[in-house]
């Protein structure tokens, strides 16, 4: 009796604590998945963070020979029919085998190209994003995205505003690049934001070159100078092989454009273009800027 006694007696202890230890295990098991599921978390967003913050461990920036920023001025000054004129010249450039011949020319055989369209400093847009083009394929893709896009105006002018933009649209490219170059193309001088040789020294300062194509279709009004071509010339462009391509007739959009694509594609420079320029003595670069600094400049 005294020994089944302690048996059963044994047995009704153990059945009393049974659930305590089993609760113990529990925890104890819990509080190990809870740190794991804590480290998993922290690891989980370690993880977001770099990705967030910078390129996947093992991949690198694809190379280009080129990264180019198309700056197109949408101002008020620019009527309907010109605009569509300067959309078109790029569209078509795009398409020509002439140009995706140039592309595939290159050491790496491939350019990243972005289209964005300014006016005052608070009207800039980027149209079509940065693309990489390494052919007929891609060239024919980026004109057909440009060409669908629509067109829109803006008042003033701030070739310093698109200078700027160019510059961070430059930094976020994603690509590395031989060359950096900002495509200004315009039918008016400076007359909002920084003034424009400021942007433009800060910009060859960084290794970037400006090239320019001034729109001369009209007679020059206003604060307008005579000769666009050597306004661009003397305050706009800048960098190695920075050249000047103007437009003067609605007749020679396409080929100029194409021309200046060209040329940035292949790194080259043609004294001919410069030379154009009407005037000889040099520009005023103040021409045009705010007459009261800090009246309209950030």
């Amino acid at each position: 009796m005294i020994g089944e006694r302690r048996r059963t007696c044994c047995r009704i202890v153990r059945s009393e604590f049974a659930p305590a230890e089993a609760l113990a295990r529990w925890l104890r098991r819990t509080k190990a998945m809870r740190r794991f599921q804590l480290g998993l978390f922290t690891t989980f967003f370690v993880l977001i963070s770099l990705q967030l913050g910078a390129a996947p461990l093992g991949t690198e920036a694809p190379e280009v020979d080129l990264a180019l920023v198309l700056a197109v001025d949408i101002s008020n000054s620019m009527d309907p029919e010109e605009q569509q004129l300067q959309r078109d010249g790029f569209v078509e450039a795009f398409r020509s085998a002439a140009v995706h011949k140039a592309i595939q020319s290159g050491a790496l055989g491939r350019i990243a190209v972005t289209y964005m369209q300014w006016a005052g400093t608070d009207t800039q847009e980027v149209v079509v994003p940065w693309t990489v083009i390494d052919g007929r394929d891609s060239a024919l893709a980026f004109a057909e995205q440009l060409a669908r896009s629509p067109l829109r105006r803006g008042p003033y002018t701030s070739i310093s505003g698109a200078i700027h933009l160019g510059l961070r649209l430059l930094a976020q490219s994603g690509v590395t690049a031989q060359r950096q170059v900002i495509d200004i193309s315009g039918d008016g001088v400076n007359n909002h934001g920084p003034l424009v040789t400021r942007a433009r020294d800060e910009a060859v300062a960084r290794g970037v070159t400006i090239n320019g194509l001034p729109i001369m279709l009209k007679k020059p009004i206003d604060e307008d100078v005579p000769h666009l071509d050597r306004y661009y010339k003397d305050c706009v462009i800048g960098g190695t092989g920075a050249f000047v391509v103007p437009v003067r007739e609605p007749g020679q959009f396409v080929s100029a454009i194409k021309t200046k694509v060209i040329l940035e594609i292949a790194g080259l420079t043609s004294s001919s273009l410069i030379k154009r320029a009407q005037a000889e003595e040099r520009i005023n670069c103040i021409t045009g800027e705010p007459e009261v600094v800090g009246w309209i400049r950030p």
